[in-house]
């Protein structure tokens, strides 16, 4: 009598696998971080019927007294001045759509090749493997070339110029003396923090896996 047919048994991803798939802990804290941080800069934003109030428009009496306003305003309207500044870099990388997909795809080379990458297994390119070094040189030299000898970087160097061209000429001709900070509002608080914050919380869920290892 012939046996009967040995059927393959296939193995059931285990926890480990399914996390080595998904997000990295470090990115999905990461996100996490930076969706907060916004949502807390538009809630912290000031009305824009405040900013562009006419009968607040006065001419600076001279250069120190601009230097005064812009230092003022920026204070009381940055998250305002943020938003205008990301909106004018939106607006230049829309209307430029080579520079829109060269910068996502070095933004997306760095995040998922390097910086929330688990380190096991080691990254494996076309039959090759590279150590974390080699990883590093080869985003530093992309990001060189796309920044410098493409049109990438006139895009966002052009936009961010005519974007603080835009605040500061807002900011000097823009009266602050009916302009009052909160007590509870710190000046350093804003969509820049997430960048130390961000990067904190990203590098303490990176390393406490391997701190809990050698404990």
């Amino acid at each position: 009598m012939a046996s009967p047919a040995i059927l393959p048994i296939t193995s059931q991803p285990t926890a480990d696998t399914i996390q080595q798939i998904g997000p990295t802990p470090a990115f999905r804290s990461f996100i996490n971080h930076i969706s907060t941080t916004v949502q807390t800069g538009f809630a912290n934003r000031r009305p824009w019927s405040e900013l562009l109030d006419r009968s607040a428009f006065s001419k600076p009496e001279s250069i120190s007294d601009a230097t005064l306003r812009i230092r003022k305003n920026y204070t009381y309207f940055r998250i305002n001045y943020l938003s205008l500044l990301a909106a004018v870099l939106a607006f230049s990388l829309i209307t430029n759509p080579f520079s829109l997909l060269i910068l996502s795809g070095l933004l997306a080379a760095w995040l998922f090749l390097y910086l929330f990458r688990p380190s096991d297994p080691p990254l494996v390119l076309f039959g090759r493997q590279f150590s974390e070094r080699e990883t590093l040189g080869v985003l530093f030299v992309s990001t060189v070339v796309v920044i410098f000898l493409t049109s990438v970087g006139a895009v966002l160097v052009s936009a961010l110029m005519v974007g603080l061209g835009i605040v500061c000429t807002h900011a000097a001709f823009r009266a602050p003396e009916d302009l009052f900070l909160d007590d509870q509002e710190s000046p350093a608080t804003g969509f820049l923090s997430f960048l130390s914050g961000g990067a904190a919380n990203a590098a303490a869920v990176t390393l406490a896996p391997a701190v809990a290892a050698r404990v």
